[in-house]
């Protein structure tokens, strides 16, 4: 038998401290995509930008307590607690929730009438932007994996 296949597998703990340190490393983090997103749309007042951040990381950390906590503890309980755990629970829901919020929930909803010739290039569209933004939710899920979590002793 070769040496890892003798070792145990590594177990990872962590405490509420950690837990609400990576909740709050996270949301600063995403609240940074708010941020660049200003930044890419041409502004440049100090005041606005500050305030975008802020508000993004408020509202990340919204969405990362009510949405990607849950799922997470699921992930825990179930001893799925490694980095790629973390960083397929943020890309997954980062792309469900972007692709359902541009295509008026996953076709759910209805579609104003101008919208219906171009459907096709609305799910194409939602899927490459919410792609990118996949990536990015992955690593910040690493992020915050590698803030609350620690070996076990």
């Amino acid at each position: 038998m070769n040496e890892r296949a003798m070792r145990a597998p590594r177990r990872y703990e962590i405490s509420i401290d950690r837990a609400g340190l990576a909740l709050g490393v996270g949301s600063v983090l995403a609240g940074g995509i708010v941020l660049g997103l200003l930044l890419l749309g041409g502004q440049r007042d100090p005041l606005a930008l500050a305030s975008g951040w802020m508000i993004g990381s408020v509202f990340a950390g919204i969405a990362l307590t009510a949405v990607g906590g849950p799922l997470w503890l699921v992930m825990h309980v179930a001893g799925l607690r490694r980095p790629r755990h973390a960083a397929l629970v943020g890309a997954v829901t980062a792309m469900a929730i972007f692709v359902g919020a541009q295509t008026y929930g996953f076709g759910m909803f209805e579609m104003p009438p101008m919208d219906n010739s171009a459907w096709l290039y609305r799910w194409l569209s939602a899927l490459a932007s919410s792609a990118v933004l996949a990536v990015i939710a992955a690593i910040i899920g690493v992020v915050m994996w590698r803030v609350a979590y620690r070996r076990e002793p």
